[in-house]
């Protein structure tokens, strides 16, 4: 870790501390405590959605994207990132019932 970043976290534990932010900012400010999000190829995505038994289509309902993006992500055409990475990394954490 950075020099800046340890000051940073050594600020936000304190302001902590003091109750002048609550864990939440200081969780935003640190974040050691999040999982690491694992990248998935497409092929990775396709087995993902095969180890949870449903179609593309229920997937792509699970995650709030469409069919079309699905078959994008297991075909390589297109990167999982921002909050569909994240709901992927849930799913192969905890099973697509996490996302109900």
């Amino acid at each position: 870790m950075s020099n800046i970043q340890d000051s940073i976290t050594d600020i936000a534990k304190g302001l902590h501390e003091a109750d002048l932010i609550s864990q939440t900012t200081l969780r935003e400010l640190v974040d050691d405590d999040l999982p690491e999000l694992i990248e998935f190829t497409g092929e990775d995505i396709q087995l993902l959605r095969q180890r949870q038994k449903v179609s593309q289509s229920v997937f792509a309902k699970y995650l709030n994207i469409s069919p079309a993006t699905v078959r994008s992500l297991e075909q390589g055409k297109r990167h999982a990132h921002g909050a569909i990475l994240k709901l992927l990394n849930i799913v192969n954490r905890h099973g697509i019932k996490a996302l109900v």
